[in-house]
């Protein structure tokens, strides 16, 4: 069937990213919600004046790209979205009892715990054994657990037994950076919701620009890459960089 060329096409895309390890055979994973993805070309032209005759202008011109950057704004700061943002490694760590983890106490002061969410919490002194009461002597937070104003005397030594539920515990600049292969597909919004595919063969992910804790809005995840060439895409005509699908 014969393709006709489309003129009038209006942009406005929403869909879907998918990321894997470039070269590898895992499959193509979404990556949440993204409000952002684009593709920064850079250029190096090289002109000669004409010296022939006044008033100059331009002999010849060469236009050479020096590299595709891609940006995205990633809005589900998701375990594995964080690791790759943060050079991290992320560990799934399964909900345990936790028993006799020892402390020193002083009031007013925070006890991080080694876990976070502890629950079925118990303080008690090391040796005495005496029992400690939450809400009067101490307090239980998601982080650990405040020392209060109560029985436990400063520098006292406890041990604290609770529970805890599992997590994932991302370490921050424990891995590198990886390159990966990304998908993405959309509909266009502003055309019918014409299919819309962007295959980026290898793009290196630097670490996050801007990674948000706490604020008043949404957090939001930015990152930017490279976009790297693939020896393994070959023939005239074919890119090694990226390839766009459109309906």
């Amino acid at each position: 069937m014969p393709i006709t060329t489309q003129a009038y096409r209006p942009t406005l895309n929403a869909g879907q990213v998918y990321l894997r390890l470039a070269g590898s055979d895992a499959p193509l994973k979404a990556i949440g919600n993204v409000s952002a993805l684009d593709l920064e070309i850079s250029e190096d032209e090289k002109t000669l004046t004409d010296y022939t005759q006044p008033g100059g202008g331009q002999w010849a011109s060469v236009s050479r790209i020096t590299g595709i950057n891609a940006k995205m704004t990633l809005h589900d700061l998701d375990p594995d979205n964080l690791a790759r943002a943060v050079y991290g490694t992320t560990n799934a760590v399964t909900g345990a009892s936790v028993t006799g983890e020892a402390h020193t106490a002083h009031p007013g002061g925070l006890i991080r715990l080694a876990h976070p969410g502890p629950a079925e919490v118990t303080v008690t002194s090391d040796p005495a054994g005496t029992t400690y009461v939450a809400g009067a002597d101490y307090e239980v937070r998601p982080e650990g657990i405040l020392i209060l104003d109560g029985a436990i005397a400063d520098g006292t030594a406890i041990l604290v037994d609770y529970t805890h539920a599992g997590y994932n515990a991302i370490e921050a600049l424990a891995g590198g950076s990886a390159v990966y292969e990304l998908s993405f597909g959309g509909l266009n919004e502003a055309n019918s919701n014409s299919p819309v595919v962007l295959d980026i063969f290898r793009l290196k992910i630097g670490a996050a620009t801007n990674l948000s804790m706490l604020g008043d809005d949404f957090a939001a995840l930015e990152v930017t890459g490279k976009v790297l060439l693939d020896p393994t895409k070959t023939g005239a005509g074919v890119s090694k960089y990226f390839k766009m699908q459109m309906v």
